[in-house]
C-alpha cells in the first residue's frame, strides 16, 4: 500500500507538574547558580543530579532498574522499574513512599519500559516483551490491553525483535493519542529506522492509529520518547559501546508532518516516506560533570544508562524543565542517577 501522509493536526496543552520542577533532592549534585557554567548545548543545561536511590531497597523491593518516568496528579514523580515494579517518590528527596507490583494477565512479572499516567489516574504501561501496552488502576490491577498492529509483535507473531520493541510511552497534548516508540528497526526495515506506533482516543477507548518512521543516529536506539505542550517530541538517542561507555543524545522531533507508514509493509528509504524531522539539542556527554564519578569507564563521568524522562513543567524563562533517570539494570558497575534538565524548544 502507497503510504499516506497524515493531515491531523495535534492539539496543544500539557498537563505539568507544580512541584518536581522546583524543587531538588538533599543528595544532588550542585545547584544551578550561573547558567553558562551548566550549558549542555546552546538549547539545554542541567541544574543537578542526584544518586539518592542508587542500590537502595524499599520494602524488600529493590530501587532501580528505572526505565520511565511521570508525574502523577498530586505532582509527585513516578519511577518504573522495567522488573514490574512502579514506585511514587518523596518530590524533594526522591525517597520511595509506595511501591505497586505489575503483572500480566496470568501473574508473570513484565518488562515494564514506558509510562503514561492518564488523566483520570490509571496507569498505561508498555512492555518490550511481546510487545504490550496495558492499562492499571492505582493499585496494579489490570483494566485493559490494547491491541497493538501484527508487525510490530516479536517474531514469529510479527517482525520485531525479542527486547527491541516498545521502550518510550507518550500521551500528547489534548489526551487523545497515545504513542509508543519501538527501540529498533523491525526484521525488513532499514537498519536505523524505527516505528513510533499511536492510538487514538474514542469513547474512552484507544485504537490503533497512524505510524510514522524516525531514523536514528548509527548504532543508538530510541529508550525514551515525551510530548512538549506543541506536539513535538523529545526523543532520547541511546548506545553503550564497551570499554568506551555510553551515548545519550536528546533530540526534538516533529511527527507532524511526518507520513503515516501503517501501511507500509518495509521502510528501505522511499522517496515518498517523509520521515519524523529531528533536531539535536545536546550530546549528554557534553553536559558538565558536576562533580559525578562514574563506575566504569564514560566519555563524560555524568553519563550512565540514561533511559526514562518526562517533562515536569516550565521555568520562568519558559523553558522546559525536564527529568532523566538512568537504568542500573542492578549492576555494581552502573549507577542509579536522576537528572534535572532545562530545555528551550
Amino acid at each position: 500500500m502507497r503510504p499516506r501522509t497524515l493531515l491531523a493536526t495535534l492539539t496543544a496543552g500539557l498537563a505539568a507538574a507544580t512541584c518536581l520542577a522546583a524543587a531538588g533532592p538533599v543528595a544532588a549534585g550542585p545547584a544551578a547558580d550561573t547558567p553558562a557554567r551548566h550549558a549542555c548545548s546552546a538549547t539545554v543545561s542541567i541544574d543537578r543530579f542526584s544518586d539518592a536511590l542508587d542500590k537502595t531497597t524499599y520494602e524488600g523491593t529493590f530501587v532501580g532498574n528505572f526505565s520511565a518516568l511521570a508525574v502523577d496528579r498530586d505532582g509527585s514523580p513516578a519511577a518504573l522499574a522495567d522488573r514490574s515494579s512502579l514506585f511514587r517518590l518523596d518530590p524533594r528527596t526522591l525517597q520511595p513512599r509506595a511501591v505497586v507490583r505489575l503483572a500480566d494477565e496470568k501473574g508473570a512479572d513484565l518488562d515494564s519500559e514506558g509510562l503514561v499516567i492518564d488523566r483520570d489516574g490509571t496507569r498505561l504501561i508498555s512492555s518490550e516483551t511481546e510487545p504490550s501496552v496495558r492499562r492499571y488502576s492505582r493499585d496494579g490491577t489490570i483494566l485493559e490491553r490494547l491491541p497493538v498492529p501484527p508487525a510490530l509483535q516479536v517474531a514469529p507473531a510479527g517482525r520485531a525483535t525479542a527486547n527491541q520493541t516498545f521502550e518510550g510511552l507518550t500521551l500528547l497534548p489534548g489526551g487523545h493519542t497515545l504513542l509508543a516508540s519501538m527501540e529498533y528497526a523491525l526484521a525488513g526495515d532499514s537498519a536505523g529506522i524505527v516505528r513510533f506506533q499511536t492510538w487514538t482516543r474514542h469513547h474512552g477507548r484507544f485504537t490503533p492509529g497512524a505510524q510514522y518512521a524516525y531514523r536514528t543516529d548509527t548504532g543508538l536506539g530510541v529508550p525514551e520518547v515525551q510530548a512538549t505542550p506543541d506536539g513535538r517530541l523529545l526523543v532520547l538517542e541511546r548506545g553503550f559501546t564497551a570499554g568506551v561507555g555510553n551515548t545519550v543524545r536528546l533530540y526534538l522531533a516533529d511527527p507532524r508532518h511526518a507520513t503515516d507508514t501503517s501501511g507500509t509493509e518495509n521502510l528501505t528509504g522511499q522517496p515518498e516516506v517523509r520521515l519524523v524531522e529531528k533536531t539535536l539539542l545536546a550530546d549528554i556527554a557534553a553536559c558538565p560533570s558536576l562533580g559525578a564519578t562514574a563506575k566504569q569507564p564514560q566519555p563524560n563521568p555524568l553519563l550512565d544508562n540514561i533511559e526514562g524522562m518526562t517533562v515536569t513543567g516550565r521555568d520562568r524563562a519558559g523553558r522546559l524543565t525536564v527529568f532523566l533517570v538512568s537504568d542500573d539494570n542492578q549492576n555494581a558497575a552502573q549507577t542509579t542517577r536522576f537528572y534535572y534538565l532545562r530545555v528551550r524548544v
